[in-house]
């Protein structure tokens, strides 16, 4: 929906073409660094074309840049002809807008700083999404969790595993994602401390403590995995299941699981679970690996960053390290979440990069031989993940959506074996710019649920790629999903609520803490847009108001800003996350380093 702010600021005429135009000129509404690769799209919603186009200088109303249209892409969405509008060659700092034919773009800034906050800002929502106490709210929720399932204790048993991070907009939490989430958030401090700042303490409360607080964030998510694997060969995937489902409402205790404010905890038993009573099904679960190889990484990152400043607790995450390693290693395979109502779940398919991840981590921090040797083992068995060029996925199925441990072995590996690591990561951003050429927008992610989490992914892999073999050849790819995120894409909007604070962004996101008190969930990057045939085919979705982005959905993909579509609007802690290592690498970039 459209956001105001920015009418106070600039004249009616730089805005964006007005509603019974055809024409339309999509850009990254952050803005673009001087130095890097500039392109926004026109796309026309009739057969018009376009030969040049021209950036102006908004406060002159001079024009500063003109260039050829170049290509003609064709068709894509609801758009009938597109171009792509390249101005990397201008990189005078300033605010602009861009005009081609009769359409005009919203002003822009070019400059150095247009990433500045923003990764800091999406910590906003990551504190927000706390279980136990949630500073947001001042307030405490699910404080009674919980009682065990499938595990080699009794049913029912007691365990307290408060804490932690909800998963989305729904009160679920999994060992999954939260570990991913901790991984990113230590990731990014140690790859680009000097974004992150120190405004709130510990507990998410405002006040600095000397501590950066994505490094508070992600100790928050730590101390609650280490709750979940408590003993050598105890481990836990999931808190609650989708008997959350009942209605939104702001979080505190919730009684739909027969025991009081209990709520169930499943055990990693490495074998099928439930997944939909009525539906009679079993998930697919055949092992541990996929969630014990994401413990084990994310605590040895955890140690590696944190033994200076608190070696008991480091020396504490290094021996779970071990553990869940080594239960990787003893029940290969995956271990999918349990559904009780619906037959919706995270159907992870792949286990073998988790553990290459986590053989990778466990040698940078203890220079063992044959963690390396285990690393590369893994490696080969999942050279590609496997959603690179494809059309569609299961929800989840190749998690967490890139090879990470790629990265992370070839930064430590030499010769043959890293070249080898580095072409995997060629060869799968290959896979999606066979498809992305085709289009203006570069699109070659595809529109399955959490698109948006798949496009940050993708975004990383190519920076990483482009980072360990010095080729840019994927640059203008990479930065087109950096923009697809922030506008440039065939609605015109912004991803992530509140960012930028001037621009077409949600407001209207599937969430209890808009909807029902019209609290802002500043950050949180939502779901994404979805083919139009998943759309149409989701259990329980309807509208509660008109589309104002109605023009420009299509067959192919639909995005909606409305809380009555989960599959599109639904803010998720895991994307956020990588967001913000995205986004802090961004930042980065535009401070010269």
């Amino acid at each position: 929906m459209k956001r105001i702010a920015l009418l106070l600021l600039l004249p009616a005429f730089l805005l964006s073409a007005r509603q019974e135009d055809t024409a339309f000129i999509r850009i990254n509404q952050l803005g673009y660094l001087p130095a890097g690769l500039k392109t926004a799209v026109w796309g026309s919603l009739d057969n018009t074309s376009i030969t040049s186009f021209s950036l102006i200088d908004s406060a002159s109303g001079k024009t500063v840049y003109t260039a050829e249209a170049g290509k003609a892409f064709g068709s894509y969405g609801p758009f009938r002809q597109s171009f792509r509008l390249d101005f990397s060659a201008y990189k005078t700092p300033g605010t602009y807008y861009l005009r081609a034919g009769n359409a005009q773009s919203p002003a822009f800034r070019i400059a150095g700083d247009v990433y500045n906050g923003a990764a800091d800002f999406c910590l906003r929502y990551l504190r927000q999404q706390r279980c136990g106490f949630n500073p947001f709210l001042k307030d405490s929720c699910h404080t009674r969790d919980g009682y065990t399932l499938y595990g080699p204790m009794p049913d029912s048993t007691h365990i307290d595993a408060v804490g932690g991070w909800h998963d989305a907009s729904d009160y679920l939490q999994y060992s999954t994602t939260s570990a991913n989430t901790a991984y990113h958030l230590l990731a990014a401090y140690r790859d680009f401390p000097g974004v992150f700042g120190d405004h709130h303490d510990a507990n998410g409360l405002a006040g600095g403590n000397k501590v950066a607080d994505v490094l508070d964030e992600a100790r928050w998510g730590l101390d609650w995995l280490l709750k979940m694997h408590p003993k050598e060969d105890w481990l836990f995937n999931q808190i609650a299941d989708d008997r959350d489902h009942r209605g939104m409402r702001i979080p505190a205790l919730d009684s739909f699981y027969g025991r009081g404010s209990e709520r169930p905890v499943y055990f990693c038993s490495g074998q099928p679970q439930v997944q939909g009573v009525k539906y009679k099904k079993m998930n697919r679960s055949d092992g541990v690996a996929s969630t014990a190889g994401k413990f084990a990484s994310t605590f040895a990152l955890g140690y590696s960053l944190l033994r200076e400043q608190d070696a008991v607790y480091a020396n504490e995450l290094l021996k779970r390290a071990g553990w869940a390693y080594r239960l990787g290693v003893q029940k290969p395979g995956v271990q999918q979440t349990a559904s009780v109502l619906s037959p919706y779940i995270y159907a992870e398919d792949n286990w073998t990069d988790d553990m290459e991840l986590a053989a990778a981590q466990l040698y940078s921090v203890t220079r063992k031989s044959s963690f390396l040797r285990d690393g590369h083992r893994y490696a080969v068995k999942e050279p590609v993940t496997p959603w690179l060029g494809a059309d569609t996925a299961n929800h989840y199925q190749w998690y967490p959506f890139i090879n990470i441990g790629h990265y992370e072995l070839a930064k430590q590996s030499k010769g043959k074996q890293r070249q080898q690591l580095i072409q995997y990561y060629k060869t799968g951003i290959g896979k999606v710019w066979e498809k992305a050429k085709e289009n203006a927008f570069y699109r070659g992610v595809p529109f399955i649920w959490c698109s948006n989490n798949l496009t940050t992914a993708f975004a990383i892999q190519c920076y990483w790629y482009q980072q360990l073999s010095g080729d840019a050849a994927y640059a203008a790819l990479a930065q087109a999903n950096v923009d697809w995120l922030f506008g440039c894409n065939p609605w015109g909007t912004g991803m992530v609520f509140g960012l930028p604070a001037f621009g077409d962004t949600p407001v209207d996101p599937h969430s209890a803490f808009t909807h029902l008190k019209n609290y802002p969930i500043d950050g949180g990057l939502v779901d994404g847009p979805v083919y139009g045939n998943i759309y149409r085919n989701l259990i329980g979705i309807r509208l509660a108001e008109p589309d104002e982005y109605a023009a420009f959905q299509s067959g192919l993909v639909v995005y909606h800003d409305d809380y009555g579509d989960y599959s599109t609007n639904e803010p998720t802690m895991d994307g956020t996350a990588s967001l913000i290592y995205l986004l802090a690498l961004k930042e980065n970039e535009g401070n010269g380093k």
